[in-house]
């Protein structure tokens, strides 16, 4: 049973991969792993959990030492596992369902046509660094998954040409993914290691900036040799070409959104509440804002304008997408298949270079999120008390990196958060684009794993070389 969880996963990830010759749609098959893996672990509770690789067992069974029975294991599963898992996927759920309702709300009361009226050049070479840089920054200050959706909804108005508008949004992908690693908000895994102390804000900023930017810049310019031509605008008809809605309208709203989005880190540091509620809290202001707007209006117009209207055009297969798939990776966190792969690299690889690289390119097929909990897991913060309590020079070398603002946990932000671009289910701000815009998995692998690679390692280089300078 507990291989079969693996197998199960593995077929999974092949479905979502053949979405297209399948003609199966990745939500259903991300939705039937998500439950498959959770059931063959109940039915297997007792072999499974026997092996001894759930930690979360063992703390369970600290707790209720009686619960090691097979009616104990199922209540642990179904009562408490399960809970906690959804707990925290359902702030991410709420999290992009809330920010995917705002974006469609400014895109619907034209908000985005006050930039993409700015955005003057067709010629793709251009347009790709002017949308790489602005996503880049953006992702640090918003953070990689609302960027993604920001500016995938922006694309929708600039280019025409469905693959021409995959290659962009690839690359956003990437540069969202690079400007998040080094904001301590910029990225849910650099968040985890700064509120879980291993990193503070500042030194985050500064040791991992460079090497994000060289890993957004490598394949930007890669592309800017082989890219040619100009994009095509799309063509606006009908209801599209109107404007229903004034331009004092559209930059408040604009405005609006886009504070309700810059307010969600503010919201989360004052509160101390998580990021979902931030973003719902935004959500309900622009509600309540655009009601008011047009209590006056009817017909078509209201009906478009209202949020009652516009959540019918919320992408809801992206958010079952994202519950089935995280819902696999967190059976297979809690059966202990992910504590066996960590412990397998430690042991392994020892290095604290190439572990990280390892989590990097392992992210792009496991979600980060439980990879970057297991490291945190497997390594503790160590103190000035650890460090004085060791005599072995080389041995108080290796720890040392594992400090407060230690090496290996900035290399784990950079890596944790960059290399999940290499395949684009590898990363939140990956699969909101591949549901947004339809992308199909093997062309991503095609046409920009190499690039995406070739940029992580880049950046992997960069890190490498100013910590022998700076260290």
């Amino acid at each position: 049973m507990f291989i079969l969880m693996v197998v199960v996963f593995v077929l999974g990830y092949l479905a979502i991969a053949l979405e297209h010759p399948l003609k199966v749609d990745k939500a259903a098959s991300a939705l039937l792993i998500g439950s498959l893996t959770w059931v063959i672990y109940i039915l297997g509770s007792a072999d499974i959990l026997n092996l001894g690789f759930s930690t979360a067992w063992d703390d369970y069974l600290n707790l209720h030492p009686d619960a090691n029975t097979t009616k104990g294991m199922q209540d642990f599963i179904a009562h408490s596992e399960i809970l906690h898992h959804l707990g925290e996927i359902s702030e991410i759920l709420f999290f992009l369902l809330g920010a995917m309702t705002i974006v469609e709300i400014v895109d619907q009361h034209q908000g985005f046509k006050l930039i993409t009226d700015r955005i003057t050049t067709t010629n793709k070479v251009k347009l790709l660094w002017i949308l790489s840089f602005l996503t880049f920054f953006m992702s640090a200050a918003l953070d990689n998954l609302t960027t993604t959706i920001v500016l995938v909804a922006l694309l929708r108005k600039l280019i025409a040409d469905k693959e021409t508008r995959w290659f962009f949004a690839s690359m956003v992908v990437l540069a969202a993914n690079a400007g998040g690693a080094w904001s301590p908000i910029g990225d849910v895994t650099t968040i985890m290691l700064w509120i879980g102390g291993q990193v503070t804000a500042a030194n985050i900023i500064v040791q991992v900036i460079v090497p994000s930017l060289v890993t957004m810049i490598v394949p930007v310019a890669i592309l800017s040799f082989t890219m040619k031509g100009d994009v095509v605008r799309p063509v606006l008809e009908g209801d599209a070409a109107r404007d229903f809605t004034t331009n004092g309208e559209r930059k408040f709203i604009l405005g609006l959104g886009v504070s309700a989005l810059l307010f969600v880190p503010v919201f989360k540091t004052v509160t101390h509440l998580p990021p979902y509620m931030g973003m719902l809290f935004g959500l309900g202001v622009l509600w309540v804002v655009t009601e008011i707007m047009h209590k006056k209006k009817e017909g078509d117009d209201k009906r478009r304008l209202s949020v009652v209207g516009i959540l019918t055009k919320v992408d809801v297969p992206t958010v079952l997408f994202f519950l089935g798939i995280l819902s696999a990776v967190a059976s297979l966190q809690s059966a202990g298949q992910l504590a066996i792969l960590s412990e397998f690299l430690d042991k392994n690889l020892g290095n604290i270079f190439t572990i990280n690289i390892a989590i990097g390119i392992l992210s792009s097929i496991v979600d980060n999120v439980p990879l970057v909990a297991g490291a945190m897991g497997m390594y503790e913060v160590a103190t000035p008390e650890t460090l004085s309590m060791i005599s072995d020079p080389t041995q108080l070398a290796y720890i040392e990196h594992f400090v407060v603002d230690g090496m290996f946990w900035e290399f784990l932000a950079f890596c944790a958060g960059t290399g999940g671009s290499i395949l684009i289910i590898g990363s939140a701000a990956g699969v909101a684009a591949m549901g947004m815009e339809k992308i199909d998995f093997i062309w991503y692998m095609r046409k920009i794993s190499l690039l995406a690679l070739i940029g992580y390692l880049a950046g992997a280089g960069t890190f490498y070389v100013q910590a022998l300078i700076f260290h």
